[in-house]
């Protein structure tokens, strides 16, 4: 059947939220990074290279050697309720009808992944089913991205390719300077040096890309920059007290700079004693964050000859930022809801 069957009409319709995110393993376990990873990184937004080259690459070498490797890092990161993602997304998803119930809105607010479960079309399909026919994205990056972004709408439209009634679709492209996504960043950061006193250097470490993609138009690293500068200026902070970086380069080719590790590498012997390190570009801690910066890059920085560490949770399910969400939602619902 080329169309999902309708689900029957609804009166009066609904609003849809889907809150976008990137996606997670089923399973700290090598086959269920192989699944993971092979959807991943077959995405031609992720890796621009032509499919002859990547072809061999992916299949030849690294979905045969990485899986095991990453199976350790996820472990490492697991909880209770599974993937740390998932779990917090969820969350952010039930928070955010919460939030928008007390204040009156009626909406249904649904999440996906856009690699993994719970998928887009799936997520889709359910609000259709609850009578949503008007569909607002939001995608969980506030830095745009095309390999971000840009790909969760690939996979938005795609979905809609198999609706027979396809809903009114609405997308928000990015909020990096937002007042209340900057404002929720900055309350967990004083309320951390509230708790535990202030570093020498507060690093801001956003997810890298190749700088190929910049050279080609790509407006991420500018983004980056605005959200780096307006938390600096939220917490009232000098240009020698924080540094914004990038982390998790994959492969050969040069990514943006500068690199978060050897940024942590090189701060000792640059006087400072302590760091604390917050990730700007994350909604919701996962593997990048626990994994590569509460641990390797702790482990780093002390290697290096560091003092004290600390890194700052992500947003997670804190109440300035279910609201700022809330905020950003009202902005871009305008003429659908009062």
């Amino acid at each position: 059947m080329r169309y999902l069957p309708e689900p029957p009409a609804s009166s009066p319709a609904r609003v849809g939220i889907l809150l976008l995110n990137l996606g997670t393993p089923d399973a700290p376990t090598k086959p269920a990074l192989k699944r993971y990873l092979r959807e991943f990184l077959s995405d031609p937004r992720v890796v621009e290279l032509p499919r002859l080259l990547w072809w061999p690459i992916l299949h030849g070498i690294i979905l045969n050697t990485r899986p095991a490797k990453s199976a350790a890092k996820y472990a490492a990161v697991w909880t209770p309720e599974g993937s740390p993602l998932l779990a917090h997304t969820a969350k952010q998803a039930k928070l955010l009808r919460g939030h928008l119930g007390e204040k009156g809105m009626q909406a249904e607010v649904d999440f996906a992944m856009r690699y993994g479960s719970p998928s887009i079309a799936d997520a889709l399909e359910r609000l259709k089913t609850k009578g949503c026919d008007r569909i607002l994205a939001l995608p969980l990056y506030p830095q745009y991205s095309g390999a971000t972004t840009g790909s969760a709408f690939d996979g938005l439209f795609q979905a809609a390719t198999r609706l027979r009634n396809v809903p009114e679709i609405r997308t928000l492209r990015h909020y990096p300077d937002h007042e209340g996504y900057v404002g929720a960043l900055a309350a967990g950061i004083k309320q951390h040096w509230a708790r535990h006193g202030r570093p020498d250097v507060l690093l801001m470490s956003f997810h890298g890309m190749p700088q190929a993609a910049i050279d080609q138009g790509d407006p991420y690293r500018d983004d980056c920059l605005l959200t780096g500068r307006a938390l600096a200026q939220a917490l009232n902070l000098e240009e020698k007290d924080f540094r914004i970086t990038f982390q998790s380069r994959f492969g050969k080719a040069q990514w943006l700079r500068p690199y978060t590790d050897r940024t942590l590498a090189a701060l000792p012997s640059e006087g400072a004693r302590r760091v604390d390190v917050v990730c700007p570009g994350f909604a919701a801690d996962c593997l990048e964050t626990l994994e590569e910066i509460a641990l390797e890059g702790q482990a780093t920085f002390l290697g290096a000859g560091g003092g004290e560490f600390h890194y700052i949770p992500a947003l997670n399910d804190r109440p300035e930022w279910i609201a700022a969400l809330a905020g950003i939602v009202r902005t871009h619902l305008s003429g659908w809801v009062e």
